[in-house]
């Protein structure tokens, strides 16, 4: 009797493993299907389409390092603007002392 329940339980896990299994090869032969039939829709695509994606492509990454360039740019701009206004000054403290020191000469001789 006991040999026969052992046996028994020994085909009951067999055959639910076996079920387990199966079931595991069913689901992923249906996502190597789907997988497959996704994969066929987008080579039906025509080469023209797929031309016009690599452009697009391209035009994005050429904006976006244009961008990157006018960013710089405003920058730069803002410096120029800075240091344009930093020599004017100095020019015109220099052109002061210029007369101080002509000034100077005059009143001195």
């Amino acid at each position: 009797m006991r040999n026969l329940l052992a046996i028994l339980a020994a085909v009951a896990m067999g055959i639910f493993a076996y079920t387990e299994v199966t079931a595991r090869l069913t689901s992923l032969e249906t996502s190597r299907e789907l997988f497959n039939a996704d994969l066929l829709k987008k080579s039906e695509q025509l080469p023209t389409d797929q031309e016009q994606f690599m452009l697009l492509e391209d035009l994005y990454k050429t904006v976006e390092k244009i961008e990157t360039r006018i960013e710089a740019m405003m920058h730069n701009k803002v410096n120029i603007e800075f240091v344009t206004k930093q020599l004017e000054k100095a020019l015109s403290d220099i052109e002061n002392l210029k007369d101080k020191v002509r000034a100077n000469r005059n009143g001195a001789h």
